[in-house]
């Protein structure tokens, strides 16, 4: 493979992990658990805001935790991602963004707040899934 080629398909990996974020997070603010599901490992990891705070180690696991956030974002919560850096390799990657969440008194309340996420993702059968997940807000 050429350096040019090499190059090109970092691009485009960059580019599928992009588009996978992105689904991911219209599927968050749409309340459709099959959309964040997924592009999802089976073996997935997940640190979130809320409980278990050990953290879940599946993906039906991470199934469970949505519907209370789906059942809070239908009272007009915002999740917009503002940013999104992606890091990829050639078969591991990286992405970290900041989320604009929280309804819109929590908003009007705290403009400057944002929700933090890093996600580590491998190639499985040629394809990118996301198999860690950590999300925070900062602590005051």
């Amino acid at each position: 493979m050429s350096p040019s080629q090499v190059f090109a398909a970092v691009d485009d990996d960059e580019a599928h992990i992009r588009a996978l974020i992105a689904r991911w997070a219209r599927s968050v603010h749409r309340g459709d658990i099959d959309g964040v599901l997924a592009g999802h490992a089976e073996k997935l990891t997940m640190f979130n805001v809320a409980p278990p705070y050990e953290g879940i180690r599946s993906r039906a696991a991470y199934r469970v935790i949505w519907p209370p956030l789906f059942a809070w974002q239908a009272l007009g919560a915002r999740f917009d991602i503002e940013s999104l850096d992606v890091t990829a390799g050639t078969d591991v990657a990286y992405a970290h963004a900041l989320v604009r969440c929280g309804t819109p008194g929590e908003l009007a309340e705290r403009p400057e707040l944002r929700l933090r996420l890093t996600f580590g993702l491998v190639k499985e059968d040629g394809e990118w899934v996301i198999a860690h997940e950590h999300h925070s807000f900062p602590h005051d």
